[in-house]
């Protein structure tokens, strides 16, 4: 959190401690959250005119969720039920990641349709959550470390 405020920091870790709160409590569910993540990088590319902008939104927004799957693939506490689901979510963020960029084997996404690949992209956040287990903890420690890396 280079150059970033001592109240900047504490928002921040305010809201860590407030998400996790409403996920042990039951008022929220982790894949909501984690698809809000992606509905929030969708926002930011309609909202510049730049393909070139939106493009490194989109790049930046699979970097960090890949980074934080990593990383709480490798925490010691994660099942190995839990790694062959993110495992699973990372092969999905990559082929997603290599569409936008016409990488192996995937045209590359024009850059008139990338309003449309954003929403696609929350769809296919969306259709995991129904199709990757993953534990509510562990989505829980996924999203404090998307929160921490991309922010």
């Amino acid at each position: 959190m280079k150059g970033t405020s001592m109240s900047a920091r504490k928002i921040i870790s305010l809201s860590i401690v407030l998400l996790a709160v409403s996920f042990f409590s039951g008022n929220a569910q982790a894949d909501v959250k984690l698809q809000g993540y992606f509905n929030s990088a969708a926002r930011e590319v309609k909202a510049t005119n730049d393909p070139a902008q939106k493009r490194e939104i989109l790049n930046n927004e699979f970097k960090a969720v890949s980074g934080a799957l990593t990383t709480v693939e490798s925490m010691p506490q994660t099942t190995d039920g839990d790694r062959a689901g993110i495992e699973r979510y990372k092969s999905a963020l990559q082929d997603n990641q290599n569409e936008l960029n016409g990488t192996n084997g995937y045209a590359r996404v024009p850059d008139g349709q990338l309003n449309a690949f954003s929403n696609y992209v929350v769809q296919n956040a969306e259709q995991a959550d129904q199709t990757i287990t993953i534990s509510v903890v562990t989505l829980l420690l996924i999203i404090i470390v998307v929160i921490l890396i991309a922010r």
